[in-house]
């Protein structure tokens, strides 16, 4: 069994209607998805991707409306990625953050490639990554006015996790998920040892985890954008109750098999406290919508259409339903 990469990544929002702005109209992300935390029916899930909602390009947010600031620390996953094509694309964000007055810092290269660091209104810690096209293919761009398809967000790149010790840490990753240590990078903070970085799939900054050692830091108390937690891309079904198996005889603490209905699911937390999913490429989000009309409407798997009424009644109204 093999991982193929970042499947998404989850993070937390105190404002759906901004943080929609943000991810459509600023970054040019397709909204593919718009549904409910499945776990909470109160809350919205908003999913963020490419044109066409490929697994591994898929950013989402739990709209958490009372959540407080995150104080970044340690278990936690710092950083999400996403990828452009070329040095003249993030030349192109640096551009846009400047007009649209989205904080960000310079271009840097990490672990050989040209990075732009930036935030959204919340603090979201986020970055673009130069992704030469040689591992894990691109996403399908979703094409806008001002974003051209050379231009666009085609992916996610590297997740950052930010631990006390990462021996733990990369023995999971390592001996139980299948990545491979592919190499290190200076750490932008003094003392600290370099950036370690895993790698799965068929590699490339979609395949990617780093992992960042900081003996200075509290633990984490998330709050407004904030990750929730990364997912990994399980790429057959075949394989989905095995890696379930492989946990438990792990002695991992899991979620059991859960279907999300877009995709399954199973969830346990590795050593440092990071919540990890393992989540499979299939069905898709086309599975109840029409690619066309992806994410036009209020989505409920079948098990929660009953419910829609009570749930629709509960749910705050956005700008977005209009």
């Amino acid at each position: 069994m093999k991982l193929a990469g970042i499947h998404h990544v989850s993070a937390i929002t105190g404002d759906a209607d901004k943080n929609h702005d943000f991810f459509t109209r600023v970054l040019g992300m397709r909204l593919v998805k718009k549904s409910v935390n499945q776990d909470s029916t109160s809350s919205y899930h908003l999913f963020y991707a490419d044109a066409v909602g490929t697994p591994g390009t898929d950013m989402t947010y739990f709209d958490i409306p009372m959540a407080g600031k995150t104080y970044p620390g340690v278990s936690s996953i710092s950083n999400t990625a996403f990828r452009v094509k070329s040095d003249d694309a993030l030349a192109f964000w640096k551009a846009r953050f400047e007009q649209y007055e989205v904080p960000h810092d310079q271009i840097v290269e990490r672990y050989g490639r040209n990075t732009l660091y930036f935030e959204d209104f919340e603090g979201s810690r986020l970055k673009l990554v130069v992704d030469d096209g040689k591992g894990i293919p691109y996403g399908e761009a979703w094409v806008k006015d001002e974003i051209s398809a050379e231009n666009a967000i085609v992916g996610l790149g590297p997740v950052t996790l930010t631990v006390r010790k990462s021996a733990p840490t990369e023995k999971v990753l390592q001996d139980i998920l299948g990545f491979t240590l592919a190499g290190s990078y200076p750490s932008q903070i003094e003392n600290m040892p370099d950036i370690l970085v895993y790698t799965t799939g068929e590699g490339g900054p979609a395949g990617e985890v780093h992992i960042e050692t900081r003996t200075d830091l509290p633990v984490e108390r998330p709050g407004r954008g904030s990750v929730h937690h990364v997912a990994f891309r399980v790429p057959t079904m075949e394989d989905y109750p095995k890696w379930e198996e492989l946990l438990r005889s792990q002695g991992f603490t899991t979620s059991g098999l859960v279907d999300r209905y877009y995709f399954k699911s199973i969830y346990f937390r590795e050593p440092n406290g990071i919540l990890y999913e393992l989540a499979t490429d299939e069905p898709g989000f086309d599975s109840d919508e029409p690619m066309e009309s992806l994410g036009e409407k209020l989505a409920l798997p079948p098990f929660l259409e009953p419910k829609r009424a009570q749930i629709e009644a509960k749910l705050r109204p956005l700008s977005i339903n209009k």
